[in-house]
C-alpha cells in the first residue's frame, strides 16, 4: 500500500498532475470559447430560419441542419482520425495538444449550435410577437429579446457543453496530447498503475463538479422566475 501511495503522490507525480490540470483547462477553455464563437451564430441561424422562426428559410435551415447533424453523428474517435488532414493543414502537425483542439472543436461546435437553438426556441412566441408589434427588427429581436430571455437556458447548456468537452479530453493521448485524462489512460491502461489512474480520475471528477455547479449557479442567478 505504501508503494502505491508513494507512486501516486510522489513529487514527480504531483508535478505531473499540475501540468495535466493546466493542459486540461487549456483544452476546455479554448475549445469552449471557439465552439461558442461558431456555435452561437449557427444556433441563431438554425432557430431564426426554422419554419416557425422569425425569418423562415427552408433551404438554408435544411442544409445547415444536415451539416450540423452529420458532424454530431460521427463518433469522436472516428472524427479525430478523419480530421487529421485538416489538422495538418491548420496546425502544421497531426500530433500534440494544439492538434487535438481541431477535432475537439469540430465535435463541440455543432453540439453547441443545437444547444443554442434549443434554448432560443424556449422563448415564448408572445414575447417575440410583442417586440415585432413595436417595430423591432429581426436583429433587435435576436439580440435584445431572444438571447436575454434565453440566458438561463443558455447557461445551463454551457455547463453541459463544458462537461461534455471535458469528457472528450482523455482521448488527447491518441494524438500525443496531455491532460489529466491522458495521464489516467497512459498510467492506468498502458502501465497498470491503478493508483495514478484513480487520482487522475478523481481530479477530473472534481473539475467536472466545479464547472457544472458554477454553470448551474450562474443559470439560477440569471433566471428572473426564481427571484
Amino acid at each position: 500500500m505504501n508503494e502505491y501511495l508513494s507512486s501516486a503522490f510522489s513529487t514527480a507525480m504531483l508535478s505531473e498532475y499540475g501540468n495535466g490540470l493546466l493542459i486540461t483547462l487549456y483544452f476546455v477553455v479554448l475549445c469552449t470559447l471557439v465552439s461558442y464563437l461558431l456555435g452561437i451564430p449557427l444556433g441563431v441561424i438554425l432557430c431564426v430560419s426554422d419554419r416557425d422562426g422569425i425569418h423562415p428559410n427552408a433551404p438554408l435551415n435544411k442544409i445547415l441542419g444536415l451539416v450540423v447533424n452529420i458532424l454530431r453523428s460521427i463518433p469522436f474517435v472516428i472524427l479525430l482520425v478523419v480530421a487529421l488532414p485538416l489538422t495538418k493543414l491548420l496546425i502544421g502537425t497531426k500530433v500534440g495538444n494544439n492538434a487535438f483542439l481541431v477535432p475537439l472543436i469540430l465535435s463541440a461546435a455543432p453540439f453547441v449550435a443545437r444547444m443554442v437553438e434549443s434554448s432560443l426556441k424556449e422563448v415564448g412566441h408572445g414575447v417575440i410577437e410583442a417586440a415585432q408589434s413595436m417595430g423591432s427588427t429581426n436583429w433587435q429581436i435576436i439580440t435584445k429579446v431572444m438571447i436575454p430571455e434565453a440566458k438561463p437556458s443558455l447557461l445551463v447548456g454551457a455547463a453541459i457543453s463544458v462537461t461534455t468537452i471535458l469528457g472528450y479530453t482523455p482521448l488527447a493521448t491518441l494524438v500525443g496530447g496531455g491532460g489529466l485524462g491522458a495521464i489516467a489512460v497512459q498510467y492506468g491502461l498502458y502501465r497498470f498503475q491503478d493508483d495514478i489512474m484513480y487520482v487522475s480520475s478523481i481530479l477530473m471528477i472534481i473539475l467536472v463538479q466545479i464547472m457544472q455547479e458554477t454553470g448551474m449557479r450562474l443559470a439560477r442567478s440569471s433566471d428572473k422566475r426564481s427571484r
